[in-house]
């Protein structure tokens, strides 16, 4: 078994609302912490392998949509965020 010694840091990161809902859910499912799941897919894509088997394939399908999301690969570095609407103070 591959043990190493890391050193993790806090990190604030804005992400696109259903991706992370369908991220938390998977890694809810594999009893893990977000940030492990993003290390493991990372970890994975830098050796260009893909971090998920055919059944998780299948129930991430299931998941994005449970969460309506309808993005693929093809929308990376192409998305437009939404500006946020200002409240009004009282």
């Amino acid at each position: 078994m591959y043990q190493d010694t890391v050193e993790r840091v806090q990190t604030g990161v804005r992400i696109e609302k259903r991706i992370l809902k369908v991220m938390k859910a998977v890694a809810e499912y594999h009893d893990l912490t977000l940030g492990d799941l993003i290390e493991g897919i990372v970890l994975h894509a830098f050796e260009g392998k893909s971090a998920f088997g055919a059944e998780n394939l299948k129930r991430i399908a299931e998941l994005k949509n449970i969460y309506h999301l309808d993005l693929d690969a093809g929308a990376s570095h192409k998305l437009i965020e939404r500006k946020q609407r200002r409240r009004k103070r009282s």
